[in-house]
């Protein structure tokens, strides 16, 4: 019998184990999405803020006068 009881307690704390791995890990793994929303949003504003104060343009208005000026041939 006091093999069997051995073997239940080395069991019961290989699971107390397991369960601290899972909870580290978890916790981990809430901090790094938190982490990646933290940049993704930091990514998105650093992007938007050009356009805010009109660094960049709207490219497809330079499309339409590329595609309309590309129809307009000369002949000389």
């Amino acid at each position: 019998m006091r093999s069997m009881s051995n073997r239940v307690e080395d069991l019961e704390s290989r699971v107390e184990e397991l369960e601290a791995t899972v909870r580290g890990l978890t916790e981990e793994l809430v901090e790094s999405n938190e982490r990646i929303r933290e940049l993704e949003a930091d990514d998105e504003a650093a992007s938007v803020e050009p356009r805010e104060i009109g660094v960049e343009t709207d490219r497809s208005e330079e499309k339409e006068q590329v595609d309309d000026a590309v129809g307009d041939i000369i002949v000389a």
